[in-house]
């Protein structure tokens, strides 16, 4: 796998092969003004003013030559323009004529992992492409999320084998270890007394993977505190209410949330960011043995709210409803988190837009103005307390999952309410995070959604 810190280089007139970006309202002007042999390469590669369409350009010596690439805006970049040219070309260094790549570069950057752990030797086509640009401020900060992105992608890809609850934990350490802090991990009595949505839902797990909740406290106390959380299910076979074999395929990416927590911490860290960083992954794997919670139990969460498990395929809700309680302990200002929630958000949405539900508007728009800028899209759903009825038990104070058939996303997002801080502005994005097919920066598999949105906005409230 190629090195994001070497795929972009400052730009100091070194020997590079030339990309001209053109646009579809240029692409006319620009083919009448080349020479022939430039024409006809065109044609002979069939060239189009569509977007990823590309051509190779004879130079004036037989190594000579130059690429051309059709982009939605020459004169603004987006991050995914320049993504299949990185992925396609061959090994060497490009620079782009006449304006600098800016967003350009992360797609550059995460077009070039792959995940290939587990293939037998395995044997990368070509090597790195490396993009050259005079922007050097911009380069730290791409590489930083482009490391933070491929770290991610590895965990969500890996399989739940090698991915439990104490491979979630010596992730955390790992940070720990690179950037400071502390690291705190709750397991065995201390979460069945202290914790009892989350034991309840990872108790059945085998030994070595039983349930844990897993925390990083780092940075200065007197700065403001937020909570960053991702739900950590390592697997989910649904419980008892068990998935069919076409739900529990890609469960191994249900700890997609604890990926985008991790990865959040990390660029936080690694930034420096002047904040108190509060980091909760609850860790589970949601496994079926004769200790597995039964549907109609009732459970005590730290909160001290009852639970009656109407739905043990609805586990994600309860092990985040113990790990917004203990973060309101800290009193947190902000509150985030990341989880693959609901197949309602992506009956709702789709694969590409992430659901944001949020308790406060300021914070909403924000996100959803970041989520514009950085071409990472999400879409605001109500938190619209009417469904609240839909959450009514006859013996306990709750039910984890309303038997209704609507509005699931909703009715999931209103559970995860009832426990968030006090007086603190919350976000919680429910994330597919996974490519079922590959677009150019994007290959089919594990995918960060969000994390360059609510990375925008920590930065533009918190930064220096």
């Amino acid at each position: 796998m190629s090195d994001p810190n070497t795929l972009v280089q400052p730009d100091k007139g070194q020997s590079a092969r030339t990309i001209h970006v053109i646009d579809a309202k240029g692409f006319d002007a620009w083919l009448a003004a080349q020479p022939p042999r430039h024409r006809t390469a065109a044609a002979a590669q069939k060239l189009t003013p569509s977007a990823y369409s590309s051509a190779i350009l004879p130079g004036d010596g037989a190594e000579d030559w130059s690429v051309v690439s059709v982009v939605a805006n020459a004169e603004k970049l987006s991050p995914w323009c320049l993504a299949k040219l990185a992925e396609t070309l061959p090994e060497g260094s490009y620079r782009v004529e006449g304006v600098e790549p800016g967003k350009a570069i992360h797609g550059w950057l995460v077009a070039q992992y792959k995940f290939d752990t587990y293939k037998k030797d395995e044997k990368t086509p070509t090597g790195p492409r490396v993009l050259l640009t005079s922007d050097v401020a911009r380069i730290e900060e791409a590489v930083r999320i482009a490391n933070a992105t491929y770290k991610l992608r590895d965990r969500i890809n890996t399989g739940a084998n090698d991915m439990g609850p104490a491979d979630l934990e010596a992730a955390a350490a790992d940070l720990v270890k690179a950037y400071g802090g502390q690291l705190t991990v709750v397991k065995g009595d201390e979460v069945e007394k202290g914790y009892g949505l989350l034991w309840a839902v990872g108790k059945a797990a085998g030994k070595g993977r039983e349930p844990r909740l897993i925390e990083i406290e780092w940075g200065n106390p007197e700065h403001p505190k937020i909570a960053i959380i991702g739900k950590g299910v390592c697997f989910d076979s649904g419980g008892l209410d068990i998935k069919p074999a076409s739900g529990m395929r890609l469960m191994k990416k249900d700890m997609g949330g604890a990926a985008h927590a991790l990865a959040t911490a990390e660029l936080i860290m690694s930034s420096r960011l002047p904040v108190r960083l509060h980091m909760l992954v609850p860790a589970v794997e949601n496994s079926i043995n004769g200790e597995a919670t039964r549907p109609g139990d009732i459970m005590r969460s730290r909160k001290g709210i009852t639970v009656e498990n109407s739905n043990t395929d609805a586990e994600g809700r309860l092990i985040l409803a113990d790990a917004l309680t203990k973060a309101e302990e800290k009193t947190p200002e902000l509150v985030i988190d990341y989880a693959t929630l609901t197949g309602a958000a992506r009956v709702a949405l789709g694969a590409d837009l992430q659901a944001l539900f949020a308790n406060d508007d300021t914070l909403a728009s924000e996100l959803m103005a970041a989520a514009e800028t950085e071409a990472d899209p999400m879409w605001r759903l109500p938190l619209y307390d009417p469904y609240k009825e839909m959450l009514k038990s006859d013996v306990a104070d709750m039910v984890n999952a309303a038997e209704a058939p609507f509005g699931g996303a909703l009715t999931a997002a209103l559970f995860l309410k009832e426990f968030v801080p006090e007086k603190a502005q919350w976000a919680h994005l429910d994330i597919f995070c996974w490519n079922g097919s590959h677009k150019p920066g994007r290959p089919k598999g594990a995918e960060a959604v969000s994390l360059r949105a609510v990375w925008k906005v920590l930065k533009d409230r918190y930064g220096r």
